[in-house]
């Protein structure tokens, strides 16, 4: 694959975009505060120089994703809408309207999956840089951060042992009909029935009842597995075609509700982890970790994300603290100098532990600290905007890539609507002025 290139022209028999659009529109001057130059540099990194088709344009790639995750969009919707919309398309490059997509709505994937975490987090990094140079982030508002973790929920169901052993058979009925192999029984409707009726003793509370079904489906499975077993031996082909399947069939079967160790909660993403945050509503969470950071101070532009970042292995919060502030110096190039953080991180590994402060720490406390203190708390409805609106609450993603992908999109996003506002307000501001100096009476 080659470099990519940007070589769109303007069509002369159609009127160009700046002419049809306002050019004072925020998504037009937030186009011009990008650095598509420095974008296309850390994108093109991942391409090598050589035959093929030419990749699409940086600018249309990064422009789509952070539309996508600025508005909270679906990779379908975000098509339809770029479409329709002449401010998305001129944000993307374009120079004249386009009727037809320029790209498949599959390239995004493919991009993403390209990319991965290093590379998507210069859109980070630059909506951190225009905000700088916007007026809306100073240097002082990267010394002082607070650091906090959530949970990624994954788009998977709520995993109970009969649904994922049910899941199993099914799974294992219809992979052995694909390459015509014929089982001796495959248990598929009465399975089906087990898992109904374990639902309903679990609703009624007749629990005696209910492990029977229970015991009804892992004997099922276990009869499935091993017939599968003994219609594959011999054909190294088939082998390997049901050597994923039937080790993830045979760990659901053999798990246990209340066993400690790794389990698998999900047949189709298996990188799935139980999280318990002692929340009420919500005991326990599927999906991954996240760490999130933001300032403490009060930054003109609003409290934007300064760094994001997907931990798998369920580690605990205090162990994650020294490499997300390591992390977060090298994003911003500004070093930390005093880091707030919540009573779940006491026990941590920071190597210049007096420049951490814990809630409720009394020691080495001054005024100026305790007020920071205070605005700790600041990064939860932070944390509560990144799932609301720009999609961390729940991952379509594949893998702990996408985990990762993710949760840097999530956080570029909110940075690039909090621009969004910040460019309106300069607007309004400016327009304020000058409406001012007209209607100031001329003075002799």
């Amino acid at each position: 694959m080659s470099k990519p290139r940007d070589e769109r022209q303007r069509d002369l028999l159609q009127p160009a975009l700046d002419q049809i659009i306002d050019m004072k529109h925020p998504l037009v001057r937030l186009r011009g505060e990008i650095d598509w130059g420095f974008l296309d540099g850390r994108f093109s990194a991942v391409c090598q120089a050589g035959p093929g088709h030419p990749p699409l344009p940086t600018q249309l790639v990064a422009g789509l994703l952070i539309l996508k995750h600025m508005h909270n969009l679906s990779d379908e919707a975000l098509c339809a809408r770029w479409l329709e919309n002449p401010y998305f398309q001129y944000f993307c490059g374009e120079e004249g309207f386009q009727h037809r997509l320029p790209f498949d709505r599959s390239s995004l994937t493919r991009w993403r999956q390209r990319l991965g975490e290093e590379q998507l987090s210069a859109l980070l990094q630059e909506s951190l840089s225009v905000a700088h140079k916007s007026g809306a982030l100073a240097v002082k508002d990267l010394e002082r951060v607070a650091v906090d973790t959530t949970v990624q929920p994954k788009n998977v169901a709520f995993p109970t042992d009969v649904r994922l052993m049910h899941k199993a058979l099914v799974m294992l009925v219809r992979l052995s009909k694909k390459h015509d192999e014929r089982l001796r029984q495959s248990y598929v409707r009465v399975a089906k029935r087990a898992a109904i009726m374990a639902g309903r003793y679990a609703h009624a509370k007749q629990f005696k009842r209910f492990n029977r079904e229970v015991r009804f489906l892992r004997t099922r499975l276990g009869r499935v597995i091993r017939d599968v077993r003994r219609k594959t031996a011999g054909d190294a082909e088939l082998q390997a075609v049901f050597a994923v399947p039937l080790s993830r069939a045979d760990q659901v079967r053999q798990q246990r509700q209340r066993q400690r160790g790794w389990k698998l909660y999900s047949l189709h993403a298996p990188e799935v982890e139980c999280i318990g945050k002692g929340k009420a509503r919500a005991p326990y969470e599927f999906g991954c970790k996240v760490s999130v950071a933001t300032p403490v101070t009060h930054p003109k532009g609003g409290q934007f994300v300064l760094h994001a970042q997907a931990l798998h292995g369920n580690p605990h919060d205090g162990h994650t603290l020294a490499p997300v502030v390591a992390a977060m110096e090298q994003l911003t190039g500004v070093e930390v100098r005093r880091v707030h953080v919540d009573k779940g991180y006491r026990g941590h590994r920071y190597a210049n532990k007096f420049r951490v402060w814990i809630s409720g720490q009394v020691r080495r406390v001054t005024k100026t600290i305790r007020r920071e203190m205070k605005r700790r708390a600041a990064i939860e409805p932070v944390i509560g905007h990144l799932k609301g609106e720009h999609r961390l609450h729940r991952n379509y993603l594949k893998g702990r890539d996408g985990d990762r992908a993710n949760a840097v999109l999530a956080a570029a996003g909110y940075n690039f609507r909090l621009l969004l506002r910040w460019l309106e307000a300069l607007l309004r501001v400016l327009f304020a002025a000058t409406i001012a100096a007209l209607l100031q009476p001329k003075t002799a």
